[in-house]
């Protein structure tokens, strides 16, 4: 989807304008997918802009990073006041999403970077919704989620989301708004950029890091506050039919927020509608990611 370019990029530690943050042709990165990326959310509230678990995000992307034998020069302190920095030069004060991003750079051709340079930027730009309906039908894609026993999908590499982009294309394609993947198992594992929750007789289920799942802050974020409201979130294997009987489904995701599948494989969940403990974790998530609720204060970061 488009986007509303930004002014400057923070590119290898200095900000750039947009249209001269450039790197090589043969980029490392750009053959062989050798990149780690964070995507992040900043919202306006009471006059200021919030950035919602910025240090969580920023851990991810070193774990990510040490996941493939990368070691930056930049600390998560550094890379997290980057961040922030990035949002003040852009004099960004509406709703945004945030791009870090370590690559492998030029030089060479070969799969052996070792004593290639890392590479490092942020991009900053006002986002809007991630999905343009708030209900959607998905269906389950005949691609199957990518193995830990051949690209880590804790990692969040840059590579790994050409198997996400098979999946979304082919949905799309066939008149759905996007798609569930199975692990290779045969079990529930994710959507195409997303974790799924089932709600069956006021209880949640969700797949585990067994399942190939990318462990979403959202998600995790999600679990917490759904034990608040006295929702018992259970993880586990989840077959592909409990999807097709269960009361409710839905998505969580930094792009996606909260959303609800309404129908898989066209059979509709529930009513065909969202359901209220989505309704309910979807306003509870809101009011957090806005720093309305006092209990988790230590979720946001101001950026003025």
């Amino acid at each position: 989807m488009p986007i509303e370019e930004p002014e400057y990029i923070w590119l290898d530690g200095k900000f750039v304008k947009w249209s001269e943050a450039k790197v090589p042709v043969l980029t490392h990165a750009l053959h062989y997918g050798t990149g780690v990326f964070e995507g992040l959310r900043a919202y306006p509230s009471d006059g200021n802009l919030l950035v919602f678990r910025l240090e969580d995000h920023i851990r991810r992307l070193m774990n990510s990073a040490k996941i493939y034998f990368m070691e930056p020069k930049y600390s998560a302190k550094e890379l997290t006041n980057a961040v922030l920095e990035t949002l003040r030069i852009n004099k960004i004060k509406t709703s945004a999403y945030i791009r870090p991003i370590i690559f492998v750079g030029y030089g060479g051709i070969g799969l052996n970077w070792t004593g290639f340079p890392l590479q490092y930027a942020i991009a900053a730009f006002p986002y809007g919704k991630y999905f343009d309906k708030p209900e959607l039908k998905v269906c389950i894609s005949s691609w199957r989620r990518i193995s830990d026993q051949s690209t880590p999908p804790q990692a969040k590499a840059t590579g790994n989301y050409i198997n996400s982009v098979l999946s979304k294309l082919d949905a799309l394609r066939n008149g759905y708004d996007d798609a569930v993947l199975l692990d290779q198992r045969g079990y529930v594992s994710e959507g195409t950029g997303e974790n799924i929750f089932v709600v069956k007789n006021g209880r949640m289920y969700t797949p585990s890091p067994a399942s190939s799942i990318l462990e979403g802050i959202t998600r995790d974020s999600v679990m917490h506050l759904s034990k608040e409201l006295e929702v018992q979130v259970t993880e586990r294997d989840v077959a592909r039919t409990e999807l097709y009987i269960a009361d409710e489904v839905f998505f969580t995701g930094t792009a996606a927020e909260v959303t609800a599948i309404i129908e898989v494989d066209r059979r509709a969940i529930g009513n065909g509608s969202m359901g209220k403990v989505t309704k309910r974790i979807r306003d509870s998530y809101l009011k957090a990611v806005l720093g309305e609720d006092s209990r988790h204060k230590d979720w946001v970061t101001p950026v003025y």
